[in-house]
């Protein structure tokens, strides 16, 4: 009965933090979201652990944190959780609210980078801007 009543309150969190996105959150989102980004599936505020990943692409095992000023002053607790994270076999990578907002064209280039190393499989392609050939530029 604790696994589900865990289980419904991490829930809720996480539907929470979706209602409660931040501007920089709901702007990357909409680049991300429905396999715009190259046709990488990413979750929103998905649960790993007892963390919420910000953004998780399931498939090439990569978080996207997006950071406001907060995050200046906990960078010992953001270290323990990207030690965490990596521990459960992911890679995580932070932006600056400023700069999703600011420079997303080039924060999309560098998520599909890394998505590229963590890749199994052959790289995502790229034409450009990071756009795929014949594909209207997303991202």
């Amino acid at each position: 009965m604790r696994d589900l009543t865990n289980y419904c309150e991490r829930r809720e969190t996480a539907r929470e933090l979706r209602r409660t996105q931040t501007d920089a959150e709901r702007h990357l989102w909409a680049r991300l979201r429905n396999r715009r980004l190259h046709g990488l599936k990413f979750r929103r505020q998905f649960p790993v652990g007892s963390f919420f990943a910000d953004f998780l692409c399931l498939d090439r095992r990569l978080i996207i944190e997006v950071d406001g000023r907060q995050h200046a002053e906990s960078q010992a607790e953001d270290l323990d959780r990207t030690h965490f994270l990596a521990e459960q076999g992911f890679k995580v990578i932070r932006f600056w609210n400023n700069d999703v907002l600011k420079k997303t064209d080039s924060v999309c280039k560098e998520i599909l980078n890394e998505a590229n190393k963590n890749s199994d499989s052959q790289p995502l392609p790229e034409g450009e801007d990071g756009a795929s050939p014949g594909e209207a530029k997303k991202c």
